[in-house]
């Protein structure tokens, strides 16, 4: 069926010992520009591209593919895009190409599961190293986030060892859980304290897990419990005025 020619059985060998890797990337110029990078590697070979969440969700329950190379910008919140495109294809080795990098952010990639992290300028002789030491099952970070790994390591470690068994909080986690005891929405909580919306769901994320509590209501009854929260607060929130016909109640 068709016309095509077998491939000659050198060059099918070196297909089948290749490292299969999928772009994601939003913007087109990347996407072409790391394909022909690769292009010229005998060892590596480009099996899908993604300008989408989606599309790379989709790529990845699809393709059998050893690496994929995930933009940071495809999504709004690539921690969680992290852990759903590992339950697409677990054997997947992620590594996260971003424009700027944060301490936090890059803990909790890695935390979800993302086995390298570099720069959007990086080179591509070190990006075609990146792809062949992640395919073997290493980890790619540069010396900022080496150093931010191990005090995130040493920090937990404190914490374990910790005498008073209570779990370090910085002052912005502080000032989070201090709004959701509070009753804040997230949204209120984050013009508060100078963020977001959506870094504020991060550090709630993060709470959960150092304090191993499931829901606001938990966080907030262990916070009262553990008295967590002592000479930390928000501004107190206004108060609506009451509703006319409550106002009136008393009124025939």
């Amino acid at each position: 069926m068709g016309n095509e020619s077998p491939k000659p059985a050198g060059q099918a060998a070196s297909d089948a010992k290749a490292i299969r890797v999928i772009v994601a990337d939003a913007q087109t110029i990347y996407r072409v520009g790391i394909r022909k990078i690769f292009a010229i590697e005998d060892d590596i070979r480009v099996v899908a591209q993604a300008e989408s969440l989606e599309q790379a969700l989709a790529a990845a329950g699809k393709a059998d593919a050893d690496v994929l190379l995930l933009e940071s910008a495809i999504a709004e919140n690539l921690a969680d895009a992290i852990s759903e495109l590992l339950k697409r294809q677990a054997k997947l080795k992620i590594v996260v190409i971003a424009a700027e990098l944060a301490e936090e952010d890059t803990i909790e990639y890695l935390r979800r599961g993302a086995r390298g992290i570099v720069a959007r300028s990086i080179t591509p002789d070190l990006l075609i190293k990146c792809v062949r030491r992640i395919a073997q099952g290493e980890t790619w970070l540069d010396n900022k986030g080496v150093n931010w790994l191990i005090d995130a390591y040493r920090a937990q470690a404190g914490q374990l060892l910790s005498g008073s068994g209570k779990p370090k909080l910085s002052e912005k986690e502080k000032l989070v859980i201090a709004g959701v005891t509070q009753g804040r929405r997230n949204k209120e909580i984050a013009a508060e304290i100078g963020t977001t919306e959506q870094v504020v769901k991060n550090y709630l994320r993060k709470i959960y897990d150092k304090l191993g509590v499931s829901d606001r209501l938990e966080l907030a009854l262990y916070c009262v419990h553990h008295r967590l929260l002592d000479g930390i607060a928000l501004k107190p929130a206004v108060s609506p005025a009451p509703p006319l016909a409550a106002a009136s109640g008393q009124q025939r």
